[in-house]
Order: C-alpha cells, then structure tokens, then sequence
C-alpha cells in the first residue's frame, strides 16, 4: 500500500472518529433524555417517526462507522494476519454490512416500519 493511500485512510479515520465522538455524545444525550422521562419504546418510536433532523443525524452516524470501523479492522488484521490476504474482503463486508444494516435501520425508524 502506498504511503499517500495509508496517509489518507488515516486522515479518514481520525475525521470519522472525531464525527463518532460527537455523534456519540449526542445520541447518549438522547438515551438519557428518553429515560429520564420514562418513555417506553413506542413512545419513541412515536416521536422518531418521520423526524427528519433524527434520521439525519442517525444518517451521519452510521456514514462515521462505514469510514472508520473497516479501515480499523483492516489495520489489525494485516499486522496479525500479514500475508493472508483477509484483510481487504474482510473489511469491505463490514464496510457494506454497516452501511447497508445501518441505512435500513435509520429508514426503518424514521419510516416506522421497525
């Protein structure tokens, strides 16, 4: 790998990471508010249903883990595996898995059809 391609997939990681830490931050925000007031889970589902500035933010957080969990998981597995060859197929379907599990459960809470 070229040493502009790992300068990149660094930067691109750290950026996702920052983004997660806010994202994160919030959404722990969320879960105490939720709580705190004693909602159950159709309550919430209630107040997500159709809230676009939810579906959003729960967007970006899920785009943050597509960019940072797969090249972690590539870094580890080319330093403990290094001549395997699992660490590109392997990280690209976590990548999809994230993205594709994650979108569906964005759209699934915003659209109400948990």
């Amino acid at each position: 790998m070229s040493g502009v391609l790992q300068a990149k997939l660094w930067y691109a990681q750290r950026i996702s990471a920052m983004v997660l830490g806010i994202c994160v931050a919030i959404h722990l925000l969320i879960i105490f508010y939720a709580i705190r007031g004693g909602l159950s889970a159709q309550e919430i589902l209630g107040r997500t249903q159709g809230n676009i500035g939810l579906a959003i933010f729960y967007e970006t957080f899920v785009l943050a883990c597509f960019v940072h969990a797969p090249i972690g998981v590539a870094n580890i597995l080319q330093e403990t595996f290094p001549n395997s060859g699992l660490a590109k197929p392997i990280s690209t379907l976590l990548a999809i898995l994230i993205l594709v599990l994650g979108t569906v459960a964005v759209c699934g809470v915003f659209t109400g059809g948990v």
